[in-house]
């Protein structure tokens, strides 16, 4: 309807305005604990969040359980005869804050290959959509499809004890990780392969099976998944994924929903989407510059041509960090040992070169570094994974061990349904007024 249409398009320009006019004059009036800027943007800083299994510093970065990424790749257990960290192996750390042995983590490899066999019908919810729908949709609508499957669901029906809430959520928890290697795999390999499945193959462990039913032979991208899935675990509560699969959880919602409405929020551009938006940045640079191999001058005329058509450059700045990113220096160490000739990561180099200095120059970046997303699709690009879309889902198989190992403490902790209280802007505004008066 044109009209309606109309009249909201008036009254929000003019609420916008008024919203923008105030926080600029009132930025640090403080309502009850949080200032006002923080109420208009995005609860940014406000500690109001338990999350147990990660705590992110503006300067050290991410530290999983009190060991931050380096001392991971040093005292996790490997593969053997890969020096990469096992992702089931954080995994077992953020759930009972323990380093595991090998044999632990052996152990827990074996149990996810048993329980990683999908049902029929998940299969059959993927191919009902069409190929061309977004692999982050039909990532999200698979998980949730297996809400029939959940354990606390049934034993919650039946009457369970609030206290033993969490040892279903585990059953559910195991269970889901167990199984979304190969929902990805599928969802990969259906839109992207023609179809064409590569079995699974059980001896190896989650991550080298997730390579190979990807269809990627190369060792080195097995060993570049393990360390993938390992560092995008986790990224303490308060980001975006994180905070939706908390919120959900805490209505009792079973771990399938759960995890699907994490996934959802992972899909957006400011947050997982992130890393085909790097990729595809850097890919129409060297289009429009007519090289696979610029050079530092050339960058910075596009970085400056970027930033004066009012875009942003993909890959750089925080919400938290005020350094460059330890997943992106992990990856970057990686890279120099095994793809240090690889154009594409050249280039990604070049503009950890480039962008920071500029970006400090603005004198309104506050973290001008690169995060993660700035280097891992220039790895995978190179090992063959060129479907940027696919990026995210990859993304989310990781942060499934984050979110879930914290799902599981929520449950034993027995948390409350998260419930902020709202304001309206009226409400604001008032507020203001009396405290002036």
């Amino acid at each position: 309807m044109e009209e309606l249409k109309s009249r909201f398009r008036d009254k929000a320009g003019v609420l916008r305005e008024e919203v923008r006019t105030m926080v600029r004059q009132h930025r640090e009036e403080t309502i009850d604990t949080v200032q006002l800027w923080q109420l208009y943007g995005g609860a940014r800083g406000v500690k109001c969040l338990v999350w147990e299994t990660s705590a992110l510093d503006p300067y050290e970065g991410i530290r999983f359980r009190g060991y931050s990424i380096p001392e991971l790749k040093e005292k996790l257990p490997h593969f053997e005869g890969d020096d990469q960290p096992l992702p089931e192996a954080l995994f077992w750390l953020l759930l009972v804050d323990e380093i595991p042995t090998r044999e632990q983590v052996r152990q827990l490899s074996v149990e996810l290959v048993k329980r990683s066999e999908l049902p029929s019908y998940v299969y059959n919810v993927i191919d009902a959509l069409p190929r061309q729908t977004h692999p982050m949709a039909q990532f999200s609508i698979a998980i949730a499809s297996m809400k029939g499957e959940s354990v606390f669901d049934a034993r919650y029906r039946e009457g369970l004890s609030k206290s033993e809430y969490w040892e279903a959520v585990y059953e559910d928890v195991l269970n889901l990780i167990a199984r979304l290697p190969r929902i990805a795999a599928y969802i990969y390999r259906r839109a992207f392969k023609d179809g064409k499945m590569v079995d699974p193959d059980p001896t190896l462990d989650w991550s080298g099976n997730f390579a190979r039913m990807l269809g990627v032979e190369d060792p080195q991208f097995t060993s570049f998944l393990r360390l993938y899935l390992t560092i995008h675990a986790d990224h303490e509560g308060g980001n975006a994924s994180a905070h939706t699969t908390h919120l959900v959880g805490s209505t009792l919602s079973d771990p399938y929903l759960t995890f699907a409405a994490g996934m959802n929020a992972l899909a957006g551009p400011l947050h997982g989407a992130a890393t085909q938006e790097v990729i595809r940045w850097i890919l129409e640079m060297n289009e429009y510059l007519g090289t696979d191999s610029p050079t530092v001058e050339q960058i910075e005329s596009y970085v400056h041509k970027t930033l004066s058509e009012g875009r942003v450059i993909p890959g750089y700045g925080h919400a938290v960090l005020r350094r460059p990113d330890p997943r992106f220096i992990a990856q970057k160490a990686f890279a120099e040992v095994y793809l240090k000739d690889d154009p594409l990561v050249q280039t990604v180099w070049k503009i950890f070169e480039v962008v920071p200095p500029i970006l400090q120059g603005l004198g309104k970046v506050k973290n001008p570094w690169p995060n993660v997303d700035a280097h891992s699709g220039a790895i995978l690009y190179h090992y063959g994974l060129r479907e940027f879309s696919f990026y995210t889902v990859m993304f989310g198989v990781s942060r499934a061990l984050g979110t879930m190992a914290s799902l599981c403490w929520s449950r034993a902790l027995g948390l409350p349904l998260e419930r902020p209280k709202s304001v309206t802007t009226q409400w604001v505004k008032q507020f203001l007024k009396e405290k002036q008066s």
